[in-house]
């Protein structure tokens, strides 16, 4: 089995997350993507971002009705910060010795790998599909090389697609009252507005 995972704190989940999967599902003909929301994301800092309880839930909204798409609490639910080896090293133990996992990733994130807690054993554990982000360019790999070595072995790059949709600029329309509708699916839109999430309120 070929399962794709797509991470993040999905704050909100957007339709460019949805396009990624699906552009990464066919491409490789995965045969599911595992959409997870970070619990406690180690590398936000202080920002601040909506209870996982929000979060969860859009993101459920978003996948419903999409047989090749589920949902993974395995990091909402775990103590503590969210780290991708510890999510790989759980999600591996589950797999047949014939399973493969295939873990998404934007350019920009690949190279920052060398900062993630033991990319060593993450590629180890996984192939990285990175996508290109905007106004990012490709990672060096001469450059990752020399920390990470095997890195490039273990890396699928995609060239498309290149969405432009960001969940920053999401919250900001929000918080101006301006129209998200094209940016997230009707039901995470839907959510949003009933819930007052984003709005220049305290949010709730």
């Amino acid at each position: 089995m070929k399962i794709g995972i797509l991470g993040g704190t999905f704050d909100p989940i957007h339709n460019g997350h949805l396009a990624v999967a699906e552009e990464v599902r066919s491409r490789l003909s995965l045969d599911e993507i595992l959409f997870v929301p970070t619990g406690q994301p180690w590398r936000k800092g202080g920002n601040p971002i909506q209870p996982a309880k929000h979060r969860v839930e859009m993101v459920r909204l978003a996948i419903a009705g999409r047989p090749y798409y589920r949902l993974s609490l395995i990091e909402v639910d775990r103590k503590g910060p969210s780290y991708t080896l510890d999510t790989l090293t759980e999600l591996s133990s589950g797999l047949s010795t014939a399973g493969e996992i295939f873990f998404i990733v934007g350019w920009d994130s690949l190279s920052d790998l060398p900062n993630w807690k033991s990319p060593e054993r993450i590629i180890r554990l996984c192939r990285l599909v990175a996508v290109p982000r905007p106004g990012y360019s490709r990672p060096d790999f001469d450059s990752l090389e020399t920390i990470v070595p095997g890195l490039s072995e273990r890396v699928v790059m995609l060239d498309r697609p290149e969405v432009d949709i960001s969940a920053s600029e999401i919250r900001e329309r929000v918080a101006r009252g301006l129209p998200i509708s094209g940016l997230v699916p009707e039901a995470v839109e839907e959510y949003i507005r009933g819930h007052g999430l984003y709005s220049a309120e305290k949010d709730t």
